[in-house]
Order: C-alpha cells, then sequence, then structure tokens
C-alpha cells in the first residue's frame, strides 16, 4: 500500500513531463510529428513524434536528394515561420503534424543556335534556336547546295565532335552559337611556285604560264579542281572529290599523292606537298631532310601551310604547330594564340590575329617579320623573303625584300587573293582578274590576259 501511495506521488511531481506508464495529464506539453513526402528527408529534429513543451520553438531542416528539390512544409502549418524555406522553425502552440514536401527537379537546359552561310543549309536540327536538356548530343547535319562545298563549322566548336565533317554531333553541356560554313566547289585563286604562276578558274580547271623545265604548268587537262598550290618546281591540285593531282620536279616524291583521299585543303613547299584532311589529321609527301613532313601526331588542324623547309598548322583552338627546319627561329610558334589564318614562306611564318594584327617569326633580313604596326588585315601571305597582306578594302600592304619590285603593290585595288613566289607577287581581282608584279624571267608575271571567273 506505501508503495502504490509512492507511486502517485511521483506521477503528480512529474507533471510536465513524458514519463512512460504515467497517465497523469500533462497540459503544457504538445506533440510534434514530422514527416517527408518522396524525394528528400528532415534531418533535424528528425522524423517521427517528438513531445515538445508549450511555446518551444523547433528548428526544421529538410535536405532534398539529388535530382530533387525541397517545395514546401505542409500540414498544421499556421506557426511555421516560412513553409517555403527548408530551414526554418516552427512554434509549438498546439499539436502539430508536418510534412517536408520535395519535387524532382527540372532538368538543366542550354540553347543551340545554327545558322549557315550562303551554299547550303542545315537540315539537322534546322536553322534557328533550339532548347536541349544538359548532357544531350545533338545531330548536327549540313546540306551541301549544287556548286559549293562544305568548309567547317564555326563559332562555339569546342564540343563539336568533327567541326570539318558536315555530318557531326554536338554535346550540349553549355549554350552554343555554331554557323555551317559553305563555299563556291570552284572558287577562283591564284598560287604560285617558285618561278612559275597558277589560276584556278570557276569551271574548275586550270591555267600556269613561268618556268616549266619539269612539267609543272602541264595543267591544261586538268577537271574539277577546286584548289591549286605551287611548289619549287611542281604544282598540285584538289578535286572536289577529296583527291589529289599533281605534275611536275618529282625528285622526293613531291608528286606522289594518287592515293590520297578526304581531302579539304592543299599547300606545297618547295620539294614537298602537304594535305589537310576531313578529320583534322595531315599528310605529307616529299623530301623530309630537315623532319618537316614529320606530322603524323597532328590532330584538331583546320588548315595547313608549307614553306621551303618547313610545314606548319593551325588548330582549331587558334594555336599553332610546326615543323621541319628552324633556323632563325622559324619555329617558335608555340606561343601564339587567336590565330585565324597563317602562312609559310620560305624562312618565315606569318600569323593573322582575329583582331586584324599580325605576328611572325623566323628569317628578318629584309624585315619581312617587322609587321607590328600592322592592323586591319583580313589575310596574309608569306614570299620568299617578303609579306604580304589584304586589307577588308581590298588594299594589299607589303614589307620585306624589294629588289624585283615583288612588294610595288600600293595601288592595287579589290584584291581577294593574292600568292607570293620566289621573287613575284601575283593579285587576284573580284572581278576574276589578275595582275603580277615582280622579276619576269620565265613569264611568271604573263597574267594580264586571265579572267578566272
Amino acid at each position: 500500500m506505501r508503495r502504490a501511495i509512492v507511486a502517485v506521488i511521483s506521477c503528480i511531481l512529474l507533471v510536465g513531463l513524458t514519463v512512460p506508464g504515467c497517465t497523469a495529464a500533462v497540459e503544457d506539453e504538445f506533440t510534434l510529428t514530422v514527416s517527408s513526402a518522396a524525394g528528400g528527408s528532415v534531418t533535424e529534429p528528425g522524423e517521427g513524434t517528438f513531445p515538445c513543451e508549450a511555446g518551444a520553438v523547433v528548428d526544421l531542416t529538410a535536405e532534398a536528394e539529388a535530382g530533387y528539390q525541397f517545395v514546401r512544409w505542409t500540414g498544421d502549418v499556421g506557426t511555421v515561420a516560412d513553409v517555403n524555406d527548408a530551414s526554418t522553425i516552427i512554434t509549438m502552440n498546439d499539436d502539430c503534424e508536418i510534412l517536408a514536401n520535395f519535387e524532382v527537379l527540372p532538368p538543366v537546359q542550354h540553347n543551340l543556335t545554327i545558322s549557315s552561310t550562303a551554299g547550303g543549309s542545315i537540315t539537322a536540327p534546322g536553322e534557328g534556336t533550339f532548347t536541349y536538356n544538359a548532357g544531350t548530343v545533338v545531330d548536327l547535319v549540313a546540306k551541301v547546295t549544287s556548286g559549293y562545298k562544305f568548309v567547317a563549322w564555326t563559332g562555339d566548336v569546342g564540343a563539336i565532335q568533327d567541326v570539318h565533317a558536315p555530318q557531326t554531333t554536338i554535346t550540349m553541356n553549355d549554350s552554343y552559337l555554331v554557323t555551317a560554313n559553305f563555299a563556291s566547289k570552284y572558287a577562283p585563286m591564284v598560287a604560285t611556285g617558285v618561278w612559275h604562276t597558277v589560276g584556278l578558274r570557276a569551271d574548275g580547271t586550270a591555267v600556269a604560264v613561268g618556268y616549266n623545265g619539269y612539267g609543272q604548268c602541264d595543267v591544261g587537262d586538268w577537271m574539277d579542281i577546286i584548289q591549286v598550290a605551287g611548289g619549287g618546281y611542281h604544282t598540285v591540285g584538289l578535286r572536289s572529290d577529296g583527291t589529289m593531282v599533281a605534275i611536275g620536279g618529282n625528285e622526293y616524291g613531291e608528286c606522289i599523292v594518287d592515293g590520297w583521299t578526304d581531302i579539304i585543303q592543299i599547300d606545297a613547299g618547295k620539294h614537298h606537298t602537304v594535305g589537310l584532311r576531313a578529320n583534322g589529321t595531315v599528310v605529307v609527301t616529299g623530301w623530309n631532310l630537315y623532319g618537316q613532313c614529320n606530322v603524323d601526331g597532328w590532330t584538331d588542324i583546320i588548315q595547313v601551310s608549307a614553306g621551303y623547309y618547313h610545314t606548319v598548322g593551325l588548330r582549331s583552338d587558334g594555336t599553332v604547330v610546326s615543323v621541319g627546319v628552324d633556323a632563325d627561329g622559324v619555329q617558335e610558334v608555340g606561343g601564339w594564340t587567336d590565330i585565324m589564318q597563317l602562312d609559310a614562306g620560305a624562312h618565315h611564318t606569318v600569323g593573322l590575329r582575329s583582331d586584324g594584327t599580325v605576328v611572325a617569326v623566323g628569317r628578318n633580313a629584309h624585315g619581312e617579320c617587322n609587321l607590328d604596326d600592322w592592323s586591319d588585315i583580313a589575310r596574309v601571305c608569306a614570299g620568299c623573303r617578303f609579306t604580304l597582306g589584304i586589307k577588308p578594302d581590298g588594299t594589299v600592304v607589303a614589307a620585306g625584300w624589294n629588289d624585283y619590285g615583288q612588294c610595288w603593290v600600293g595601288g592595287w585595288t579589290d584584291i581577294i587573293q593574292v600568292a607570293a613566289g620566289m621573287v613575284h607577287t601575283v593579285g587576284l581581282r573580284s572581278d576574276g582578274s589578275v595582275v603580277a608584279v615582280g622579276a619576269n624571267f620565265n613569264g611568271q608575271c604573263n597574267v594580264g590576259d586571265w579572267l578566272l571567273t
């Protein structure tokens, strides 16, 4: 009987506390019941039922799982400070049951804006702006109009699998703006060898004048040519199907190009020939005494150029690689950035930056590399010991060796392309006519009657 009395007294003394087995009514205590929906949990005070003193302020913290986000607290939320905040408080003025709610995160999305130049269109996904979930791999398909060729994708191309391929993919890791670039299949152009000049007509045929001791000017039967290049004593042509043709001096195998395929751009050095494949790799044939043909490891190349004894390549990120003789620092191009076009001369290399300024390295005996004051240049060309630059208005500037008047281009206008031989310079006007200055020992400047359009 005494033990029972003690137990009753204990319950009375412990009013306001939760004691198992004690049935006395507790008037200053409430119950907080916490739970969560799918997608997360309540980390503070936890999930379950909790006794709380009247007026107590309880911290509430909800954490979402990966791929979810907190939405709101629901239930008896009248005293929750902020139902939309995952970290908030509740004041215990009554029994409360609350629920932490979560929802699936909306996917991160990026915009892809696509356009094309004249000569083609985009068939997949189309032209305009398209929205994709992050990480989506999107097919890019460029369709070429008859008489044109695909050149490359430009713009935000870092996520494009192959910038040289008309059918490729882009991975949507960010928002991108890209352009499909096309060019006329048979765009007229001029090229120079050491002592000869080559012209490409708009119908895909070729013409040549100058020294022909090795047959390097015998191009009259060439057809379906989209590019030409002149070497020391040989001439090469690129067909529209990506194959090659070559004629002239072949002492070092510089004309052995029969097996080349999938070529998109070419150039010729004194005794070697260079071809850029559509996949960004490079092939070379010919004289390799100085390692000017050692390009096997090159990738992601968008333009190549051949000097007398060296070869340079422009990567899609605007940097430059070079192999071959390094006399006078001709290969000191490792620090170049933001280059959009380059050209290799006999003993120097010239690069055009996207801002229209020019950099040059190599032999500078005649000031051919003194180009720091050049600006607003649209294209550069390197000759034997001189350098040329075309401005957007079609005028031409020159620096370097001028003993034969090869730099007398100050009066030229409406020029869209230039080519430089050993001691002569040739310019192509927009109307297809051709001009030339410099030494004419072998008739290499006899181009006054050419009309390449």
